[in-house]
């Protein structure tokens, strides 16, 4: 009797329809473990997104004094300004779960696209959860350069308004923080309109012009 047997056609055949039939199976595996790895991370990502969309902070002029706005300067030269005017703004981050980090944050006053004060950089902070913060700055600027043209837009504020419009912005970074985890940064800028009425001539030696009204100033990130 011989000691080896060749395997028969049936046996081969049944054989290989195991293997496919393995083989199948492990594919299937493979692909509903994929899915199911792909399905945890969407939903991870989501949730992650869902947490830290944050609402842009909010900001508020409370407060705008001119003590100072003075030029210098033939009027058919670059003209040169001198001012002082003091800020106080209010920011609020409206987050319940994400707390806010402000960097490089730097202030200026504007009248009519130019700028009339100096920067002044505010220092770094931290602002929790629903937290309101009070962020007050002197703006100054000696012998700032403006259009000759700065004195007759002022002078004519004057006298058909009786009052002039000043923009004074903020801008810098903020990251947020949700837990232990820190975002990286977003420029953001901020933008505030103040109102400032003109004195009338008999109390042109009163004190500084001051803001009438508070208002709520934009927020871009």
């Amino acid at each position: 009797m011989s000691l080896f047997s060749t395997p028969s056609p049936k046996d081969c055949s049944e054989q290989g329809l195991r293997s496919f039939h393995l083989g199948k199976k492990k594919k299937k595996k493979l692909l509903y473990g994929l899915v199911s790895l792909l399905t945890t991370i969407l939903s991870f990502l989501f949730l992650v997104w869902f947490i830290l969309h944050p609402s842009k902070p909010e900001f508020y002029l409370k407060d705008a004094s001119v003590f100072q706005l003075s030029l210098g300067g033939a009027a058919t030269t670059p003209r040169f300004l001198n001012s002082t005017i003091i800020t106080t703004i209010v920011s609020k981050n409206p987050n319940a779960r994400v707390g806010i980090y402000y960097d490089q944050m730097r202030t200026y006053a504007a009248y009519k696209g130019q700028q009339i004060t100096g920067d002044v950089v505010l220092p770094p902070f931290f602002q929790g959860h629903q937290e309101v913060n009070v962020l007050s700055a002197a703006l100054q600027g000696a012998g700032l350069p403006v259009a000759p043209s700065f004195g007759y837009e002022v002078e004519r504020d004057q006298k058909t308004a009786g009052k002039m419009s000043l923009r004074l912005r903020m801008d810098g970074r903020l990251r947020w923080k949700v837990g232990m985890w820190v975002s990286g940064p977003y420029r953001v800028d901020v933008n505030c309109v103040a109102v400032i009425p003109f004195r009338s001539a008999a109390d042109s030696d009163s004190g500084p012009m001051g803001l009438v009204q508070a208002s709520q100033c934009s927020t871009n990130i």
